[in-house]
């Protein structure tokens, strides 16, 4: 009976290994997938014109 006992235990340890792993590997995915869409916005916001100052009336404009 206590090899049993001990058997389950050990299967009963390498279900919870296993779901830790597929939960570590399922959020380090989704962290790469924000991550990339982090980079891609900031690329995005790398189009958006400076604004200048315009000497004669000295209001900022695109430029």
């Amino acid at each position: 009976m206590p090899a049993l006992i001990a058997f389950a235990g050990v299967l009963g340890g390498l279900a919870v290994v296993r779901w830790a792993y597929k939960t570590a590997q399922r959020v380090n995915q989704e962290l790469e997938e924000a991550r990339l869409a982090r980079m891609a916005e900031s690329m995005r916001t790398s189009e958006i014109p400076t604004l200048r100052r315009d000497p004669v009336t000295g209001a900022y404009r695109p430029g």
